[in-house]
């Protein structure tokens, strides 16, 4: 009975037209919030140069957002089983659209913090509404799927919306790509007011129990607190390079402008191509296995990467393609492994949770990028100076030393889901 159970399970069902809706709505949420927050990254090199930013003020730039995603996430996980998801959804979106908009008018570096941290605030917790609406929706053993398609709004964003973003910023300057990304999600919302139904079915499972001891009995599960540490960890490994990525690329690698926009294109169509085939092995194979493949097969291409010095444009493209597999293999995996662990009555508070860590976790490590990487001179105070990046290839094997235990956490989580599941079926 078991087996039977099992190979029904694993057989790819098609999706109903509003199911594929809700995939499409929730991966255009995901499009424009990694956009919003990914597009610094491209930028950094234009950033630094317009405001005259030094390297650590650059890191803190990108970690507000982080960090405020985070507090944020903390704050309303006792409240995010109470409602209808379509209601959160609208209201973080909202304020997510309007923290952009601000960004697009910043005028000197304290405003830019600013802005970051109100759009992190904001859209922090977008993606832990959209994990929870994923999990009632679907079961686990086809959110392998769904998340491939969810999050190949990653892809997207690099194969369209960061060679517009560059493409624009190049025409009328850093803060045009914000008011695109504002504008872009406004059409979004419209689209989640008129079509997305309520999800409430997670509501008949609550109990009377306060908003505050709600987020205390989610956070003191053991079993909850193993996904929120391999969540951080795997976010902290994620984070440490992207930062500096671009500024790399142009100050050692010796990338241009202009050539940063077919780079970003080909890792993005990469990714678009990676994450439906990484979602559905992902639900036909041990989700773990993928996972330590990838993971072993991301550090050697880190390794390598980190150590280049000027390198022809082909060849960075191949690199980033290959970084591009082994990070999109390891994050449809690990995040719907991650979505087996709580039960439906604290999916939305454990997801809150896990974002908040996701994004701490994350604005810790950009910190601490900033802190690793140096650059001799002021680079924003010399317009076209190339001055390259010292050691960042410290932070790649910062970064294969942090994989290596997020393995073996995940290692945990997997072996907590089987069980769990398991003991459904019996």
């Amino acid at each position: 009975m078991t087996i039977n159970m099992k190979k029904k399970d694993t057989v790819a069902i098609p999706f109903t037209s509003y199911q594929k809706f809700v995939i499409l709505i929730l991966a255009l949420t995901q499009f424009s919030v990694i956009l919003d927050f990914m597009v610094m990254s491209p930028m950094g090199d234009m950033l630094m140069k317009a405001l005259s930013l030094r390297p650590q003020q650059f890191g803190w730039a990108v970690s507000a957002y982080a960090f405020s995603a985070g507090i944020s996430g903390l704050l309303t996980a006792g409240f995010a089983d109470r409602f209808d998801r379509k209601k959160l959804l609208l209201f973080f979106y909202t304020g997510f659209i309007a923290g952009t908009f601000f960004c697009g008018f910043a005028t000197s570096y304290p405003l830019l913090i600013a802005a970051r941290i109100i759009t992190g605030l904001f859209g922090g917790v977008i993606g832990s509404i959209s994990m929870a609406i994923i999990t009632d929706l679907f079961d686990i053993h086809h959110r392998g799927r769904v998340m491939g398609f969810v999050q190949m709004g990653l892809g997207a964003s690099q194969v369209l919306g960061i060679p517009i973003s560059l493409y624009i910023a190049n025409i009328w300057g850093w803060r045009s790509p914000f008011l695109m990304v504002a504008g872009l999600a406004t059409l979004v919302l419209l689209l989640i007011v008129v079509r997305l139904q309520p999800v409430t079915k997670h509501l008949v499972a609550q109990t009377k129990q306060n908003a505050f001891m709600h987020l205390w009995n989610t956070v003191a599960q053991r079993d909850y607190r193993i996904g929120f540490l391999a969540t951080a960890i795997l976010s902290v490994g994620g984070f440490m390079m992207m930062p500096f990525g671009t500024a790399f690329a142009i100050n050692n690698l010796h990338i241009t402008q202009e050539q940063l926009v077919p780079l970003f294109m080909v890792s993005g169509v990469s990714s678009l191509i990676i994450m439906p085939l990484v979602g559905k092995f992902s639900d036909k194979i041990d989700k773990f296995k993928l996972f330590a493949i990838a993971s072993v097969w991301m550090m050697i291409v880190v390794v390598c990467y980190t150590h280049l010095s000027v390198t022809p444009l082909w060849e960075v493209m191949c690199f980033n393609v290959l970084m591009m597999m082994g990070i999109m293999s390891r994050m449809v995996p690990s995040s719907a492994l991650v979505t087996g662990i709580p039960e439906m009555r604290d999916r939305g508070a454990f997801m809150s949770v896990n974002a908040s860590l996701q994004q701490i976790s994350g604005g810790i490590a950009a910190g601490v990028a900033g802190l690793i990487v140096v650059q001799k001179s002021n680079a924003g105070t010399v317009k076209g100076a190339l001055i390259p990046l010292e050691h960042y290839d410290t932070l790649g094997y910062v970064m294969v030393g942090i994989s290596m235990v997020s393995v073996l956490l995940l290692y945990r989580v997997s072996v907590m889901v089987k069980k769990k599941l398991a003991e459904k079926v019996l």
